[in-house]
């Protein structure tokens, strides 16, 4: 026998599963970060837009579409927001692993209502600054973009990654 055959195992530790679930539960925490400073910045600037002159000038159904896009921002920041406000209120977290099931769908959704707002955003600006033929090819790039990159390529190379 050699001393790699008489050498015991190492036991599996208690805390290593602790210690990746704590990685994980940071990562989703540093995405988490990202994803709200940008629907933040999205939403403060429709917060101010109808209040500036030359809002009223708009067409009305860029007023629809300036509604859809401020209610989908709204929405996405709302459900960004839910596992923070979960944490603080359900603290100590007793299951961790329910935790993370709860706040990744609850990222999920804001993403859907991100990537809305985004698109909605994208032909409210190139409608106005351009025109509105113009806007649903831009539009319809952007939505296209969103889905393949946000989307389809996680989906799509989740066994690589």
């Amino acid at each position: 026998m050699t001393d790699i055959d008489t050498k015991p195992q190492a036991e599996p530790r208690a805390n290593d599963s602790e210690a990746s679930e704590e990685g994980s539960l940071d990562d989703m925490l540093s995405e988490l970060r990202i994803l709200l400073q940008g629907a933040q910045v999205l939403t403060a600037f429709l917060i101010v837009l109808p209040f500036n002159q030359g809002f009223e000038k708009i067409q009305d159904f860029e007023k629809c579409v300036y509604t859809a896009t401020f209610l989908c921002s709204i929405t996405s920041l709302v459900f960004f927001s839910a596992p923070a406000a979960h944490h603080r209120l359900a603290r100590p977290l007793v299951n961790r692993e329910l935790f993370k099931t709860f706040a990744t769908r609850m990222i999920l959704v804001g993403l859907v209502f991100l990537s809305f707002a985004l698109i909605l955003a994208t032909q409210l600006v190139v409608s106005h600054v351009i025109g509105s033929v113009v806007s649903i090819f831009v539009t319809a790039f952007v939505g296209l973009l969103i889905l393949v990159i946000w989307w389809l390529f996680p989906l799509t190379y989740k066994e690589r990654l």
